[in-house]
């Protein structure tokens, strides 16, 4: 069942458009480039939807979009109506199966906007899609661009299909992704930087959890930028058994205070876990990577079948953490067990939280953020949490085999 489910899950969302992905083309005589009160639109026209990456890079300024299955030998990109508004353009192929444009530009730009949109006929078939990016200008020292970023992005792991064997033995594999990374700090406090902290915490506690017996996997290894949907791959094609995403956001000081434990709720109605799941979700569209979903309904529906037997392995565990973080003396939020439409829970296979150890808005998290013996007494919290889990797991599966 769990290879059906982990099939699925990685083909599926392009179910009714793989063909697509192999021999997409874009049309250059209804694409359109256009600018307006500074801010710049490209709308791009394809004849089938197309996974698509875009990055700044910097020396010289330049917009760089790379499409797969978009092939891009003897194109001519100045054709697109208000190619001008850019000082060049040029597109070939980059890799083996994946084309690149790359666009020069006059001042330095934030993307605001990147999504592409997807149109069906009357059997619900792909027929087509729409890029969309919108850039606003911004200023020079605000420039996310870096000559370095190509690199960084292109280091991400493309999706596989992982081999699990299920006969596999315990111990029970856990992936731990410390959140943020590379161009994406996360949230920034007196010099702090969330992606930093979590780096190091995730280290302690991969110690505490090989200590108990487990294996664990870090979907970052280092302060490198990684999507989404990679850490999710990456845990997916390591075996993981249990996905753990650790956090020390920012919100409004006052707002938020102690840890959380948050489980995916596409419907979650809290104030504070919309603005968390903007945040988060906030760091791809920075990064270039597209934030708009293309499944479509019947791959929609196959995930929430999935995640009917995931869904409540992953809220018992989330009661586990907040169990062991009370019983460890650990300071909560009020509601500590809360649903959010975070992205790097969707998976439908893996039982996934996401635990915000702290916020580095508030003084007091701030301070045990960088204290050695609280982040021990935490990562040990979590530790025994993921004992009790995988126990409780375990025997629950048994009853649901007999």
């Amino acid at each position: 069942m769990r290879g059906l489910i982990l099939a699925l899950w990685l083909l599926l969302p392009w179910s009714a458009v793989a063909q697509g992905i192999m021999a997409a083309e874009l049309d250059f005589g209804s694409s359109t480039i256009a600018a307006e009160n500074g801010e710049v639109t490209v709308t791009l026209r394809l004849s089938a939807p197309a996974p698509y990456r875009i990055m700044l890079l910097d020396e010289p300024k330049r917009l760089v979009l790379d499409l797969q299955g978009v092939d891009f030998t003897g194109t001519e990109p100045a054709a697109i109506a208000g190619a001008e508004v850019f000082d060049g353009m040029r597109a070939g192929p980059f890799r083996a199966g994946w084309g690149r444009i790359v666009f020069d530009l006059r001042e330095p730009y934030a993307v605001t906007e990147a999504a592409q949109h997807v149109s069906h006929d009357a059997s619900g078939a792909a027929t087509g899609a729409t890029l969309r990016l919108r850039l606003n200008p911004v200023a020079a020292e605000n420039y996310a661009g870096a000559p370095n970023a190509m690199s960084a992005l292109w280091d991400l792991p493309l999706p596989t299909t992982p081999v699990v064997d299920p006969s596999r033995p315990q111990p029970l594999r856990v992936a731990i992704d410390p959140g943020h990374g590379g161009i994406d700090s996360g949230a920034v406090d007196n010099g702090l930087r969330e992606a930093d902290l979590m780096l190091d915490f995730a280290r302690e506690l991969t110690e505490k959890l090989i200590r108990a017996g487990f294996e664990v996997v870090l979907t970052r290894r280092k302060d490198a930028f990684m999507g989404l949907e990679s850490r999710m791959t990456e845990a997916r094609a390591s075996g993981a058994d249990l996905f753990i995403s650790l956090h020390a956001d920012a919100l409004p000081e006052g707002q938020a205070a102690g840890a959380s434990v948050f489980i995916w709720n596409n419907e979650a109605d809290d104030r504070a876990s919309r603005q968390l799941a903007a945040r988060h979700d906030r760091a791809d569209l920075v990064a270039g990577l597209d934030l708009a979903g293309t499944d479509d309904l019947i791959a929609a529906t196959l995930m929430d079948m999935a995640r009917a037997d995931t869904q409540p392995r992953s809220e018992t565990f989330a009661k586990h953490v907040s169990s062991r973080l009370a019983q460890a003396g650990l300071a909560l939020h009020r509601n500590p067990v809360k649903g959010a439409a975070f992205s790097v829970l969707k998976s439908p296979d893996i039982p996934s939280v996401l635990v915000e150890l702290g916020f580095l808005t508030d003084p007091g998290d701030r301070a045990n953020l960088v204290d050695p013996a609280w982040r021990a007494r935490m990562a040990t919290a979590i530790a025994a949490a993921v004992t009790d889990w995988s126990q409780d797991d375990t025997a629950r599966a048994a009853l649901r085999r007999h």
